[in-house]
C-alpha cells in the first residue's frame, strides 16, 4: 500500500528523488533516523521523497519497484548497505544510471587514481562498458557510515541544491547552520509493502567481464544468461542462504552479497583485486587453516550441496585451474608484504 504523508503538487516534476530504504530490523533508533532524513529531505523544493522497505528484499512486481521504475530524474538512495551494493541492487531491477560517489563513507576516502596506459590497454571489456547505463545520476549513501543526522542532511542538500566542491574550497559554501535542514513534515510517499529477508548475489557490471565462471561454479541454478548472452542472476531465490562461495571465485570481485559480514563481499570499495586479496585472509571470513579463496569456496559449496542432500564435489578441474592461475601470477607489493608478515610467525 502506498501512503503519502502529504499531498504533492501533481503538476510538479522534481529534479531529484531521495529514496530512503528502511532497515530490516525495527530498531527504534534506526527508524527515527530514517524518518528524520525523509522529513528533512522533503523540505527541499527540487526533491521528492520515497520511503520503501529494505532495497535488497524488494520482490519483483511489488509496489516499491513499481514506484522506483517510474522515477525519471536523479536519485539519492539512502540505505543500510554499502553504496556499491545499493547501486547494483537497483540496476538488477531495471533502475539504472551512473554511480556517483558521495562525500560520506568509504567513497570519500577512496583513492581515485587513474589507471596507467599499460593497465588500460591490457584491461578487458566490462559489461557496463559494452552496455552503457543511462546518464542520470544515482548517488548512494550508506546509513552505517555516520551517526550524525546533520551530516546526512548536509550531503543531501549539497547534492540537490548543486553545491560544488569548488564552492567549499573557495569559502562560498553554506555554513553548517545553513545546511542543516528543518525536521518538519513535507512531500513524502511511503510504500507499505510486506517483504521477507532474502539472500542472493548481485552482479557489479562495472567489474564483470562476462567470463561465466560463476555459472560453471554454482550448482544451484542461480545464474543464467540473457538474450545478449550476458550473465545475470536468473533464479535469485535458488541461492543457499549465507553462502558467498561464488563471490570468492569471481576473478574480478564483481559478485556482491550485501548482507555478508565481510566488507569486500558485501560491496565495500576495496580498490580492486588488491583489496580483495586482503579480505580473502581471515578478515574476509575465511576459516583458519591456511586455505586460499578457492579452497574456501569449494568447501562452502560442498556444505550447501550436502545440506541439500546432494554429493560434494570438492575442488574440481575448473577450480584447480583457477588455483594454478593464481599461483602462477607474479607477486605484487601486497603479496610480498603478506609473505614478510608470515615469516614473522606472529
Amino acid at each position: 500500500m502506498i501512503s503519502p504523508s502529504s499531498q504533492a503538487d501533481p503538476n510538479k516534476t522534481a529534479t531529484w528523488t531521495v529514496v530512503v530504504s528502511r532497515g530490516q530490523s525495527r530498531n527504534p533508533a534506526k527508524r527515527s533516523l530514517e524518518q528524520s532524513i525523509a522529513d528533512a529531505a522533503s523540505t527541499l523544493e527540487d526533491a521528492d521523497v520515497l520511503v520503501v522497505p529494505h532495497l535488497y528484499d524488494l520482490p519483483k512486481g511489488g509496489e516499491s519497484l513499481q514506484k522506483l521504475s517510474e522515477i525519471e530524474g536523479n536519485l539519492i538512495v539512502v540505505s543500510w548497505i554499502f553504496p556499491r551494493a545499493a547501486h547494483w541492487v537497483l540496476d538488477r531491477n531495471g533502475i539504472r544510471g551512473q554511480f556517483v560517489p558521495v562525500a560520506i563513507g568509504d567513497a570519500e576516502d577512496e583513492d581515485q587514481e587513474e589507471p596507467s596506459a599499460e593497465q588500460s590497454e591490457n584491461d578487458v571489456d566490462r559489461v557496463a562498458d559494452l552496455y552503457p547505463r543511462p546518464d542520470r545520476q544515482i548517488h548512494c549513501i550508506d546509513l552505517k557510515a555516520e551517526e550524525s543526522l546533520d551530516r546526512f542532511t548536509e550531503e543531501i542538500r549539497r547534492l540537490v541544491l548543486g553545491e560544488t566542491d569548488s564552492a567549499r574550497e573557495s569559502g562560498t559554501a553554506a555554513t553548517p547552520e545553513e545546511t542543516s535542514l528543518p525536521i518538519v513534515g513535507g512531500r513524502i510517499v511511503q510504500v507499505e509493502e510486506t517483504t521477507a529477508r532474502r539472500w542472493y548475489p548481485v552482479i557489479d557490471f562495472s567489474r564483470c567481464t562476462n567470463c561465466m565462471e560463476c555459472v560453471d561454479f554454482c550448482l544451484f541454478g542461480v545464474y543464467g544468461v540473457d538474450a545478449a548472452e550476458t550473465i545475470l542472476v536468473e533464479q535469485p531465490d535458488n541461492c543457499r542462504k549465507g553462502c558467498p562461495a561464488c563471490s570468492r571465485v569471481c576473478p574480478e570481485n564483481a559478485i556482491i552479497f550485501p548482507q555478508h559480514k565481510a566488507p569486500a563481499i558485501a560491496g565495500a570499495e576495496t580498490g580492486g583485486s588488491e583489496g580483495f586479496k586482503i579480505d580473502l585472509s581471515k578478515l574476509f571470513g575465511a576459516p583458519d587453516g591456511g586455505d586460499d579463496a578457492i579452497a574456501t569456496a569449494a568447501r562452502e559449496r560442498d556444505e550447501q550441496l550436502l545440506l541439500a542432500g546432494r554429493t560434494a564435489v570438492g575442488i574440481d578441474e575448473q577450480l584447480q585451474r583457477r588455483q594454478q592461475d593464481l599461483v602462477a601470477q607474479p607477486k605484487d607489493d601486497l603479496d610480498r608484504l603478506i609473505d614478510s608478515l608470515d615469516e614473522l610467525d606472529l
